[in-house]
């Protein structure tokens, strides 16, 4: 099993309409950068946890958990030109973007600010935290991930 941290932006997708999916599992696509493709692509599998980040709001934080559904199949957005996710270049023979099915696991008893994430020293190595990480989808180890559950 894998940890992964993905980012939405709450006022398009927070962690309380993850919760409102329940009991089925809700598609996690859109993603149009290459190398969190490549991480849903070739590493993200079924059963792997998800840290839910709410981004690009007034209080970036961690308000979650969520279980990966599924492993990665063709992203069907990229070829929906009514969807803000359209890509006129991607080929249904060879598609360019994945997704993958999340579902909503927990909401965190209190959220853990990015602030909080960036002072605490046992973070430090955290991707989320470094200088110009601004990926939708990235690594988490298990010990940050249950780190960060735990406060």
């Amino acid at each position: 099993m894998k940890y992964w941290l993905m980012k939405s932006e709450p006022d398009e997708f927070s962690i309380d309409d993850l919760a409102a999916c329940l009991p089925q599992s809700e598609p996690w696509q859109g993603i149009r950068n290459y190398q969190a493709r490549n991480f849903l692509r070739d590493e993200v599998k079924t059963g792997d946890l998800v840290l839910f980040y709410h981004s690009s709001c007034k209080v970036p934080a961690v308000v979650g958990v969520a279980e990966v559904t599924s492993d990665a199949y063709n992203d069907l957005s990229a070829f929906d030109s009514q969807s803000a996710y359209f890509d006129p270049k991607s080929d249904k023979q060879k598609p360019r973007w994945v997704a993958v099915d999340i579902r909503f696991n927990q909401k965190l008893t209190r959220i853990i600010t990015l602030a909080q994430l960036k002072a605490d020293p046992k973070l430090a190595d955290m991707v989320l935290v470094s200088k110009g990480a601004r990926l939708s989808v990235q690594p988490v180890t298990e010990e940050e991930f249950n780190y960060i559950v735990a406060l």
